[in-house]
């Protein structure tokens, strides 16, 4: 059983590095048209590590008055007390300045851009106090590793960039709506906000437009850097992927749905593979 802190920093659940170092990786291989070095891959890979390991750890400090009254979140080290917060806070403290060492190694452009990163992730935690949206905050936090992969690569942003950040903010607001469709009934109790509960009984066509867009936008990203049929193959998996997820989502049970957020783990990889073949 893993410690209380490496619970705390969710590495007994990966899926949100997953769901943070895919887009990262499209981004990296597009940029380097394709292996981009070892130094690259190993500094982007264990920084999406440790960034997503210090968000959550950030998250659950400012959520630890109310994670106790959520079911899905209930058994949590801050809320079962296995962990004092100063220790959360010393623990966040070296996964960022390890993540600080990683991009260090890059260049200047890059690590303004992890600052930015780092500054909007730790902001989206309270997002859920004020807006109904903060998803759209948490994607733009998941979207600097583009950006940042980009810059490391080629020392600029280009166009394709945007396209590639645009379309995983879309996705992550898809995602993370199924996710947020698990905790309706608690945050409706709670007074927090979230997409899930400004869709009602909207949130399944809603999720359909959203990744309908996201596949759009894919689309329009392969043509300023010629990806090919493995590219497209990669998109038609995400789609596929998608259908089933609205199959899952179908009635808004916390298992199907809860289910539907994990599976666009595969969502990522697909099209990875599809960028990788294009490369190979």
């Amino acid at each position: 059983m893993l410690s209380p802190l490496l619970r705390l920093a969710r590495l007994d659940r990966p899926i949100g590095t997953f769901l943070l170092l895919w887009p990262t990786l499209w981004a990296l291989w597009i940029a380097a048209e394709g292996f981009p070095g070892w130094h690259l891959l190993i500094v982007f890979t264990l920084g999406t590590l440790f960034t997503r390991s210090a968000g959550c750890i950030v998250n659950d400090v400012v959520d630890r008055d109310i994670d106790g009254s959520v079911e899905r979140t209930r058994n949590r080290p801050l809320v079962l007390g296995q962990v004092t917060v100063m220790a959360a806070l010393c623990f966040t403290a070296i996964l960022l300045f390890a993540a600080l060492i990683l991009v260090l190694t890059t260049n200047w452009l890059t690590v303004l851009l992890a600052c930015g990163g780092a500054i909007t992730a730790l902001i989206y935690p309270f997002m859920k106090r004020y807006t109904y949206i903060p998803q759209a905050i948490l994607g733009l936090a998941f979207s600097f590793g583009i950006l940042m992969a980009f810059s490391a690569v080629t020392g600029e942003v280009p166009q394709v960039a945007g396209l590639l950040m645009i379309a995983n903010i879309i996705w992550t607001v898809a995602f993370d709506t199924e996710y947020a469709m698990v905790d309706r009934n608690d945050d409706l109790l709670l007074g927090l906000k979230s997409s899930a509960i400004l869709f009602a009984e909207l949130d399944k066509a809603a999720i359909a437009t959203l990744q309908v867009l996201f596949l759009i936008i894919m689309y329009a990203a392969a043509e300023p850097v010629g990806l090919s049929t493995w590219y497209m193959l990669g998109l038609g998996c995400a789609a596929g992927l998608f259908i089933y997820q609205q199959y899952l989502i179908r009635n808004r049970d916390r298992d199907g749905c809860f289910a539907a957020f994990l599976n666009n783990q595969w969502c990522g990889l697909g099209i990875f593979v599809g960028i990788f073949l294009h490369y190979w």
